[in-house]
This record gives C-alpha cells, sequence and structure tokens, in this order.
C-alpha cells in the first residue's frame, strides 16, 4: 500500500532503482494503480488510565465499517499509552478495554460507535469517563458467574461488533466520540449470577446512537421471570446431566450448570432480553451416544413460570416446525423424529436396537431402507401414485422406554417440480408422569392427544386412539373427548402402550402404534 506521506514520484524511482540494482529491466508502471490506492491517515490513540496517567494495560481494536477501510481491524499496542497506525478513510469502530492496577480492579471498556477518519485524527481513552456497570438480582446473596456485552454498528448496509466476556464483577464502560445515526448502534449485556437453589440470568438491549456509558438495573423478584427446566431418569439412565441457559437473540454466552438426574434446575430471568434457548445433554446409557435436547425462542412473562421436561416419557413420532416426508421430483425423502420425548424436544442420538423405514407405491413394494430412526431416501417411479411409508423403531428397555414406535402413513403423490411437503401427520400423547416416566398404577390417567402436520388446525376427519396393557397384543378404543382420553391404569410395573388412527379431511391417513408409552408404579 502506498504511504500517503511519500509523494508518488519518489515511490516510483526508488522502485526503479531496485530493480536496475537487481540486474533487471524497469518495467513500464501503470500509474492507474497507484492513483486508485487509497489514501491513509493517521491515527493516533491515547490510553489514560483511572488517574489520568498513560498506560499500557490496555487492548484495543479498530473495525472498519464502511468506506475504503472496511475491510480493515487493527489491535495497534505501544507500551508507552500511545500508539499510531496508518488506516485508509472511512468510518470505524473503536473498541479499547483498560486494565485496573493488576486486574482486581476490574475492567474499563470504551467503544467509539462513530470514528470517521478523513483527516489524521487524534482519540484519548480515558478510564476516568467510564461508568459503573451495577446490573444485580434480588438475591444479595448470589454469586456473579461471568458477563458479556456486546455493541453491533450498522452503517451505510454494512455491520460490525465488538465484544467484551468478563470473569468479573467489576466492569465500566463509556461512550466516545459524537453520536452515530439514529438507531445504528445497538447494545446488550447479559450477566449471570448463581445461589442455593436457583440461578440468574439478567440480559438488557439497548437501540440508540450511543454506546452506554454506565448501567444500573436492580430488578425485584416480581420483574423476573421462573424457568425449570426438568429432568428425567428412566430406567439405565439415572446419572448426571448437564444445562445450557442463553438468550436466542445476539451473539453472547450463557450460562452452564450439571444436573444430577432426576433433577430440577431453576433459572430467573428477566423478559426485556426476549426469549431463551435451552440445550440439555441427557446422561449417556451405556454403551450409547451422548443425547442432546434444545428448545429454542422459549417466551417468558414476569411473574409467570415456564417449565422444559426432557428426556421423559411418551416418546414418540412429532412433526412441529418440519414438514416430515418432502417430494422433490420423483424422489421422497422422510425424516421424522420417531423418539421426540414427552415434551417434543427432539434427540440428537436417540439410543435403538434396530430401524427400518419401507415404501410401497400402489401396493408394491419401492424399497427398504435401515438406519436413523424415521429418516429415508426413496427414488420412485414419475407420475401419480397411491402411496404406504412405514417407519419402525426399536429398543431394548423397561416399560416406559418406548420398546417399539411404530408410524404408518398412507397418501397420494405426483411427481413436482421443487421440493414439496407431502401431508402426513403425526399424534402427541402427553400425560403428565413422574419423574422417572411412571404413572400412578389402579388410578385414572388424563392423557391429552395432540395433532401436528397435515391434519392440524381442524383438519382432522377421524381420529381413533386405543390402549393395551399387554404390549400390543390386544387393543381397547377409548374415547377422545375435549383434546384427551382418559385411561384406568393397571397394576404397579405395568407398561401401557397406545396406538393412534386418523385420518385427515383430505383422506390421508397415519396409524401409530407406540408400544410401552409410560410404566405404572
Amino acid at each position: 500500500m502506498t504511504n500517503s506521506s511519500v509523494p508518488r514520484r519518489t515511490v516510483l524511482r526508488t522502485m526503479a532503482l531496485a530493480a536496475a540494482v537487481a540486474g533487471s529491466t524497469t518495467p513500464l508502471w501503470n500509474t492507474t494503480a497507484f492513483a486508485a490506492a487509497p489514501q491513509t491517515y493517521a491515527l493516533t490513540i491515547k490510553h489514560l488510565d483511572r488517574n489520568g496517567r498513560p498506560t499500557g494495560a490496555y487492548e484495543t481494536t479498530v473495525t472498519g465499517v464502511s468506506g475504503p477501510g472496511a475491510d480493515q481491524e487493527v489491535q495497534p499496542h505501544d507500551a508507552s499509552g500511545t500508539v499510531t497506525v496508518r488506516l485508509p478513510k472511512g468510518r470505524y469502530l473503536l473498541s479499547s478495554a483498560l486494565t485496573a492496577g493488576d486486574g482486581a480492579g476490574g475492567t474499563d471498556w470504551i467503544v467509539q460507535p462513530r470514528l470517521d477518519l478523513d483527516r489524521d485524527t487524534t482519540v484519548t481513552v480515558d478510564a476516568r469517563t467510564a461508568a459503573p456497570v451495577d446490573v444485580r438480582p434480588p438475591d444479595r446473596s448470589a454469586g456473579f458467574l461471568h458477563s458479556a456485552m456486546v455493541v453491533e454498528v450498522r452503517h451505510r448496509g454494512a455491520e460490525r461488533l465488538v465484544n467484551l466476556i468478563s470473569a468479573s464483577a467489576n466492569l465500566r464502560v463509556a461512550h466516545l466520540g459524537p453520536d452515530a445515526e439514529a438507531g445504528s448502534v445497538k447494545q446488550w449485556f447479559d450477566s449471570y449470577w448463581t445461589a442455593r437453589s436457583v440461578d440468574y440470568a439478567l440480559g438488557y438491549v439497548f437501540t440508540g446512537a450511543r454506546a452506554l456509558t454506565g448501567l444500573t438495573r436492580h430488578p425485584s423478584a416480581k420483574d423476573l421471570a421462573t424457568v425449570k427446566i426438568r429432568a428425567a431418569a428412566l430406567p439405565g439412565t439415572a446419572g448426571t446431566g448437564s444445562v445450557d441457559l442463553q438468550p436466542s437473540a445476539g451473539l453472547t454466552v450463557g450460562v452452564s450448570r450439571s444436573l444430577a438426574t432426576p433433577g430440577t434446575a431453576t433459572y430467573l430471568v428477566n423478559p426485556e432480553r426476549g426469549t431463551w434457548d435451552i440445550t440439555y445433554m441427557a446422561p449417556r446409557a451405556p454403551g450409547g451416544s451422548t443425547n442432546r435436547y434444545s428448545a429454542d425462542g422459549v417466551a417468558v412473562r414476569a411473574g409467570s413460570t415456564t417449565t422444559h421436561v426432557f428426556d421423559n416419557a411418551v416418546f414418540g413420532p412429532a412433526l412441529a416446525g418440519r414438514p416430515g416426508v418432502v417430494r422433490d421430483g420423483d424422489s421422497l425423502t422422510v425424516d421424522v423424529p420417531l423418539l421426540a420425548d414427552g415434551g417434543g424436544h427432539v434427540p440428537s442420538s436417540p439410543s435403538y436396537a434396530s430401524a427400518s423405514t419401507a415404501l410401497h407405491r400402489d401396493g408394491v413394494l419401492v424399497g427398504t431402507r435401515t438406519g436413523a430412526p424415521g429418516r429415508a431416501g426413496f427414488t420412485v417411479a414419475p407420475g401419480r401414485a397411491a402411496y404406504r411409508m412405514t417407519s419402525t423403531v426399536k429398543r431394548t428397555g423397561a416399560p416406559g422406554t418406548a420398546t417399539r414406535v411404530t408410524a404408518s402413513w398412507t397418501f397420494v403423490s405426483d411427481t413436482t417440480t421443487g421440493p414439496a411437503p407431502v401431508p402426513v401427520s403425526a399424534v402427541r400423547f402427553s400425560p403428565v408422569l413422574g419423574p422417572t416416566g411412571t404413572a400412578a398404577a389402579d388410578a385414572v390417567l388424563r392423557v391429552p392427544v395432540t395433532v401436528q402436520g397435515a391434519a392440524a388446525k381442524g383438519r382432522v376427519r377421524v381420529l381413533a386412539v386405543s390402549v393395551s396393557m399387554d404390549g400390543g397384543a390386544s387393543w381397547r378404543r377409548v374415547p377422545v373427548e375435549r383434546g384427551a382420553v382418559l385411561i384406568h391404569n393397571p397394576g404397579a410395573g405395568t407398561g401401557v402402550s397406545l396406538r393412534a388412527e386418523l385420518t385427515d379431511t383430505a383422506g390421508n391417513t397415519l396409524t401409530q402404534t407406540i408400544v410401552d408409552a409410560y410404566r405404572t408404579q
């Protein structure tokens, strides 16, 4: 890059001399290329500590936002506290973190969202301008874990961000420089705390023309929402899992903790931060893989409690947020989780003994695929035809672990010009069960029944539910009333199986069977 302080003629002479010394001929230079080289300016940054003295205890980043310097990012440093860097003309974002003393005094984070470099410029980063971030939960005994603050800047269609993650509650922040354009600066702060029986996740978002100078928030208990995460322990799965919680929106860090199963983790979060994402890692089953569940975009409301139960019965097919079966030209692809847990959470690596999917076209077998439960692909003959697709998964275990799940769909499908959903459905059974997937023996259990997929939202023509107490050898019909069935549970230690038979308003059908859906105790 040509330095603007050196005349272009001098640069050409130097290059010509170097070529001559090397014994080569001097090329014909394209002066247009030099004219197009971006002009640069000196940016001098002075760093002052809390006593107003120069300090070398800083980390400064200058990031290009727009203009010729949009792709620039530098981290200049000089132990004297004053550093100079040359950059092309443009809009920049400056972030500087100054460490107080030996670090025990905390950090002063100073952000300049708008730094327009169109001449030699000097910027002074002064820790004395920073004000404390005083965000804490209502429980004064809660211990601080960590925090994250992010500043996002938008200008002329570009977006840049800087962030600071802190393991100390002693954080001070300040805005530097002129205001940016209205609404172009977005900043959020997330802090996490722990107490004896509850953890706190406190997050706040701000939008305007400036970065924050200080922040004070002392929410009361009534300002916060409760999120309970319950982990089940089905037969053979007791152990220790882990829970992660973090805001859905924006780059940030979350909070993690271990959770003995069966057990409950309780969080108090502030609704102002928006929705929250939960990840639960179940204990590894003997010989199995680590199994991950997630619940994203969990909405919360001040004063209310939201509960998510993971890895509990009834396990079965789920179609929330996905078409299940897709036809693309003459290819049929099925992706229906057959072992979603009772809360509808889809496991990443469910344990199973065997799984298969078979497809018939006009009564003739197209093929059978084995592998992951509810996942397969087929190539079919062109044209319109009637299909029957059957997916089955079997696994070993005690009653209540869904030892066999089968979903069989019938539908009519024709060649498509692109990916198109095939009308399939799933039925969810959602009884309230104990933390080990059990229900009281010799008692009446209400089992809510919901429909997902093509037949949802009033598109059910016929829905019948049956129950079996002998592993599916015999079945008894139970009426569906007000969105649920009532089951008279057998004696303790018995597996209860459930079957749904559905026809939607277009004539597509589903027969779904869950053997050992739950057990009695």
